[in-house]
């Protein structure tokens, strides 16, 4: 009889201390995706910075498109607002979209394309735009880990019983990427 409690005390020990290394999992995992977070938080920010800048250098040469100077103005101040991954991913989304029709604005402009200003505040623009990608990544790749731990066996039942839950991927798109141009071939040419 003694062994079978020795037996099932070693058991139980060895559940307690199983669950206890898979609960510190979960929160080294959830930790490193908060800082992952903040770095995404961070460079949005610099971001957010740069395009006041961008618009009264666009101002100054095109005046004439308020619409599309207000509409970034409200998308900028809206979205650093928000915590919720996914509504900040679509609020940036659509920023993105407004800055490249600012930038395509300025493409009417040549002197404003020229303009040493215009372009610093383009590189700087392209520097944001590449750190949020690296922290993006980083972000994703610390939800991807977490999540596999809310599902892979054992950590999937402490996740359950802890309320561990999916994490939602960060994506968004860069403001000064172009989608590549459409190649058509007639029939004619390969003749």
């Amino acid at each position: 009889m003694s062994n079978l409690y020795l037996a099932l005390a070693v058991i139980g020990t060895a559940a307690v201390l199983a669950l206890i290394v898979i609960f510190n999992r979960f929160i080294r995992q959830r930790q490193l995706v908060r800082e992952a977070w903040s770095g995404i938080d961070v460079q949005l920010k610099r971001r957010h910075d740069l395009i006041p800048n961008i618009v009264e250098a666009v101002k100054g040469y095109a005046g004439h498109e308020r619409a599309a100077f207000e509409g970034i103005a409200s998308l900028r101040s809206a979205g650093l607002k928000l915590d919720n991954v996914e509504r900040r991913a679509e609020y940036e989304n659509a920023l993105t979209a407004s800055i490249r029709s600012l930038f395509a604005v300025a493409e009417a402009y040549p002197e404003l394309k020229a303009s040493e200003n215009f372009l610093k505040l383009q590189d700087a623009l392209v520097e944001v735009e590449d750190n949020i990608q690296y922290a993006r990544r980083y972000y994703n790749g610390s939800v991807r880990d977490f999540n596999i731990m809310v599902e892979a066996f054992p950590s999937n039942m402490v996740a359950a019983l802890l309320g561990f839950r999916h994490q939602k991927y960060f994506e968004i798109e860069r403001a000064l990427e172009r989608e590549a141009p459409e190649l058509r071939l007639s029939e004619t040419s390969s003749q």
